[in-house]
């Protein structure tokens, strides 16, 4: 049974279509954005679902609800995108200076952020199913484990049902959920609580530490097992010895140059723009686990700045924190340590 407003997008009515899926907007861009690992690529996704849903209109009869209908186009669109190579890792940018020999290298290098003000309300309840790390791994899955796993145990959806979202069967969404299940380790760790004292201080003192070159400073917040990685870049440091290592080499390369943070956040997690002497210079990741930060991973990509509300500039003044002038040009972006 339809209701009068999908009666009235199916008559061609723009505006009772835009009603009729707007709620449904900001999950769907999170969803796309666990299969996709991207920002760009999952509002890319989320835009071809609704464009395909507005076309695909006249078909739909209204068996499932709207919802389940909205996820089943766009879980296929970025399937179709893993598919079609949409996952193929960025050029990776080129140290300026001799960087230390890395512990290891990612598997993931085309992750990137979520801003916490494009995350659902609901988000903050399991915020351990859009933490950075969480993301990460459903990229090391294959791409069907993937899906079956968001969408039985992120969204919810019974068998039956995402069976008919993924055009497959109950038996095989079981098998491919317990697949990604055994390989999909849960995360150990256990940060403070959301916008906590705790948190705070702990972002406040990484803060103070990193722009005044502090190596010692941060290494004592670290725990035993933390790293750093640097995405695009492949590089990861493991440890707090690795990890001083390379920020000794990157502050003996600035020589006197100023770093400055910005506080944000991505991923339900405190985040930092970040800026060289006045100029984007990437952005900063922190999880934390107890009273110590587990994992720093900066991303090297000045075009996410302004998703995140940050200025193009950084100056001490109140005026300027606002962003303001045209989104940044991702060709002309220099790539940046």
């Amino acid at each position: 049974m339809t209701s009068p407003l999908l009666d009235r997008a199916r008559a061609g009515d723009h505006d009772a279509f835009a009603e009729l899926v707007e709620p449904y907007r900001r999950e769907l861009q999170l969803h796309c954005y666990r299969l996709l690992g991207r920002l760009a690529d999952a509002e890319d996704a989320v835009q071809e679902t609704l464009l395909a849903a507005w076309r695909g209109l006249p078909e739909f009869e209204g068996r499932a609800s709207v919802r389940s209908w909205l996820y089943r186009i766009a879980t296929h669109r970025c399937l179709n995108a893993i598919r079609d190579g949409g996952r193929r890792p960025p050029p990776s940018p080129v140290p300026p200076f001799e960087a230390p020999e890395p512990t290891t290298h990612t598997e993931v290098p085309w992750l990137q952020p979520y801003p916490d003000v494009l995350l659902p309300e609901s988000a903050y309840l399991h915020r351990e199913q859009v933490e950075l790390a969480f993301v990460e791994a459903l990229q090391q899955l294959p791409p069907r484990q993937t899906a079956a796993l968001v969408v039985c145990d992120v969204l919810g959806f019974p068998l039956a049902e995402a069976a008919a979202m993924l055009d497959t069967t109950a038996t095989a969404v079981k098998g491919a959920l317990q697949r990604a299940r055994s390989t999909l380790r849960s995360s150990t760790t256990r940060p403070p609580a959301h916008g906590s004292a705790e948190e705070r201080r702990l972002s406040k003192e990484f803060a103070t530490a990193f722009v005044a070159d502090d190596v010692d400073a941060v290494v004592a917040l670290l725990t035993d097992d933390a790293w750093l990685a640097m995405p695009p870049a492949p590089h990861q440091y493991v440890g707090a010895a690795a990890i001083a290592g390379f920020l000794r080499a990157s502050a003996g390369w600035r020589a006197g140059r100023l770093y400055s943070l910005l506080p944000t956040r991505a991923n339900a997690q405190p985040a930092f723009g970040l800026y060289l002497d006045a100029a984007p210079a990437g952005l900063v990741v922190l999880a934390l686990d107890g009273d110590r930060v587990a994992r720093i991973t900066r991303f090297m990509d000045d075009t996410l700045f302004p998703a995140f509300g940050l200025p193009r500039a950084f100056s001490r003044s109140p005026a300027s924190a606002a962003p303001s002038g045209p989104a940044p040009d991702p060709a002309a972006a220099p790539d940046r340590w």
